[in-house]
């Protein structure tokens, strides 16, 4: 398989992609949700929210946290995981500044 060549696009191009990509999965959105409902760090029950293996839900959680959305702490056996408020506030910035570019009228070309 050949590689994406992401370096052949901009910064910014490069993480509205991740962002993007973070989105694209129902799981990772439930868990963002919950986050976000619950207003706190959550400790391990997850697997009884969203539904899913704990496993999975690890992996979905590491992918949240790699791009930064969320942060855990460990404490003990247990992984507590909340939104990181800064760098959620970020990735709004970067992705309305994206979805609200908007054609302007004389651009009807199709």
């Amino acid at each position: 398989m050949g590689s994406s060549k992401t370096e052949k696009f901009t910064e910014e191009q490069n993480k509205i992609a991740l962002f993007a990509k973070v989105f694209g999965h129902p799981a990772r959105v439930a868990i963002l949700q919950h986050l976000f409902k619950i207003n706190a760090c959550i400790c391990g029950d997850l697997v009884n929210e969203i539904g899913l293996a704990q496993p999975t839900i690890s992996q979905h959680l590491k992918e949240l946290k790699h791009l930064g959305l969320i942060k855990g702490n460990v404490e003990g056996t247990s992984v507590c995981y909340c939104i990181h408020a800064e760098n959620w506030i970020a990735m709004k910035t970067v992705m309305t500044e994206f979805l609200n570019q908007d054609l302007t009228e004389s651009q009807d070309c199709c």
